[in-house]
């Protein structure tokens, strides 16, 4: 598996994941306390559409394309509009030619007191990103480990805040690195909440990966599954998932809005499917 952002930027897995960030981000900005936004493997910040990796694949038109395109009702583009804007933002002469990544579409919510830190290790990604925040006294962008990261900068000062951990899922044992680093991230930082993204091509690994989560005791994890074809039939990837440890008292909820219409956009020959549900609850 290999997930490097540039590749596939805009596709239904980037869509569904920035879609629930945004709906994170926006609970953590009702209340006028300032917040922290970790993000561990950032990116580049902004992908061009036109350039060589994103027209290699092609995989934003059966995703971020597909939802601009979708008429949608009214409850679900109301809370999609956080994210739809800040892709919008990016795009202003209304043709879709770039894809924020996270970091762009996080610096895009914070207000003045927010802060958000993203982590980058590769060297080209690492200063295309820093260039792109260059200036804004809001963004910290490090050039190191995304799993490191989750050591050396939790808990934040702020107390407040949010964490995207979006390995690419290069190497064999991310499942179990994931696991292993939502369980310690947690235990430093018991109130944050965590998005921890992972692939689905087989679905006995995805299911493998939650009852292993279960197993950890972390309160609060909800389970977060598109599927857009049948993993036995996928040569690409199948569906995405995320991890929500301590979600919002909303997510759930919005989620169970959101979801069907996803699915229903993004799936492919009216494939599409979701899931939500909770691994664990309260202690």
């Amino acid at each position: 598996m290999n997930y490097r952002h540039a590749y596939h930027a805009g596709n239904f897995a980037e869509v569904v994941k920035h879609a629930a960030l945004a709906r994170v981000v926006a609970h953590l900005r009702e209340k006028p306390a300032p917040f922290r936004l970790l993000d561990t493997h950032a990116g580049a910040g902004l992908t061009d559409l036109a350039g060589p990796e994103a027209r290699r694949t092609g995989e934003w038109r059966d995703g971020i394309a597909r939802l601009r395109a979708a008429a949608l009702e009214p409850r679900v583009r109301a809370l999609l509009a956080p994210y739809v804007e800040a892709v919008a933002a990016c795009n202003p002469d209304g043709r879709l030619t770039a894809y924020p990544g996270s970091p762009v579409l996080a610096r895009a919510w914070l207000r003045p007191r927010d802060r958000l830190v993203a982590c980058e290790l590769e060297p080209g990604a690492a200063a295309a990103l820093a260039r792109r925040m260059r200036g804004d006294p809001k963004v910290k962008v490090v050039t190191i480990d995304g799993w490191t990261a989750l050591s050396a900068y939790l808990p934040p000062k702020e107390r407040r805040g949010a964490v995207l951990i979006d390995p690419p899922f290069e190497q064999p044992g991310e499942f179990d690195r994931l696991a292993a680093a939502l369980a310690g991230a947690h235990r430093k930082w018991t109130t944050g909440t965590y998005l921890g993204w992972y692939p689905i091509k087989d679905r006995r690994e995805a299911d493998a990966f939650g009852r292993r989560l279960a197993r950890t005791r972390i309160p609060k994890m909800l389970r977060v599954e598109v599927t857009v074809a049948p993993d036995r039939a996928a040569a690409r990837l199948a569906g995405t998932g995320l991890i929500v440890v301590n979600p919002p008292w909303t997510l759930e909820g919005e989620l169970a809005v959101l979801l069907p219409a996803l699915a229903a956009v993004l799936g492919r020959d009216g494939a599409g499917t979701f899931r939500v549900d909770r691994l664990t609850t309260e202690n």
